[in-house]
């Protein structure tokens, strides 16, 4: 009778948090899945959207040099900005943590601002300074006896004007991130490390990065998905020239799809993002079960 009584308990208790979950549930069903499978039947039809094509509008995309000139520039942008932020992170993250506990609040307050000002806004401020007729930058470069740069004007320095600016916003993530990974490793491993004679660098390789891998691997995901669908920054900076040369999978479906009139065009090129993020999602999750595995 009493384990009946447990096994009806649990049931009920199952059910009601079912029912507690539900229309977080229906959210989600709501506002990503329906949007995502619409995303999906909207890339299968012709331009006036009344005729289903299959993958043509696919097979088009993949004659256009465009469209793998977006392919590169997005996974340069994104794998270049992801590794800047996660390398600042880990460093500010030492910086702070090493920081006596009295001004820690200061400095994780002043840090974190680039990541709460909204970014529109804050991009903004980055295209008066990169603007070519008032750069600060180059103000300061004419001072000191350098040749201005045109910042968003030549293909290069604009890929690094929209790089600059997305690891100026999106490393203090990693920097929040990473200090909570750090205030959870046992001070007791870094004792026994300097007990065998390790220096601050062996401390690191052995002892901080190991026990903070899982959270080094999910932060970098995150932000890869995040900053792969990035679309404020380049189209604020530099709307995707010159020449086409700095848009991303974001600003070039808007381009097609919004301004273009082609939303089944618009549709297929921000799909692309999918398999992409498929298969960065499946390295380093399988990394972390691996790893989960070995230590169980």
């Amino acid at each position: 009778m009493r384990r009946g009584g447990l096994r009806r308990l649990a049931r009920r208790k199952s059910t009601v948090a079912f029912l507690l979950t539900l229309p977080l549930i229906v959210l989600i069903a709501a506002l990503v899945i329906y949007p995502a499978f619409y995303s999906i039947y909207l890339s299968m039809l012709n331009k006036t959207l009344e005729r289903l094509v299959g993958l043509d509008n696919f097979r088009f995309l993949f004659t256009r040099d465009t469209f793998w000139m977006v392919v590169k520039q997005s996974c340069i942008f994104a794998i270049t900005a992801v590794l800047f932020k996660a390398l600042i992170g880990f460093c500010v993250a030492h910086f702070v943590h090493n920081v006596p506990a009295k001004g820690q609040r200061k400095w994780r307050g002043m840090l974190l601002i680039p990541w709460v000002i909204p970014p529109a806004m804050s991009t903004l401020g980055w295209f008066w300074l990169f603007d070519p007729s008032y750069s600060a930058f180059n103000w300061l470069f004419v001072r000191i006896g350098l040749p201005a740069v045109t910042w968003l004007g030549d293909p290069l320095w604009a890929r690094f004007s929209v790089i600059l600016v997305n690891v100026w916003y999106g490393a203090p993530f990693f920097l929040i991130m990473y200090l909570a990974a750090l205030k959870s490793v046992p001070e007791q491993l870094y004792e026994a490390a300097a007990i065998d004679g390790a220096n601050w660098w062996q401390k690191i390789w052995y002892v901080t990065l190991p026990m903070m891998r899982n959270i080094i691997a999910i932060t970098v995901l995150f932000s890869l998905i995040v900053t792969f669908a990035n679309f404020d920054i380049v189209r604020i900076l530099t709307a995707g020239g010159p020449i086409d040369q700095t848009h991303v999978f974001a600003t070039w479906a808007f381009l097609q799809g919004i301004e273009g009139g082609d939303l089944a065009l618009g549709a297929s090129v921000s799909l692309f993002m999918f398999p992409i993020l498929a298969v960065a999602a499946i390295f380093i999750l399988r990394d972390i079960n691996r790893r989960g595995n070995e230590a169980s």
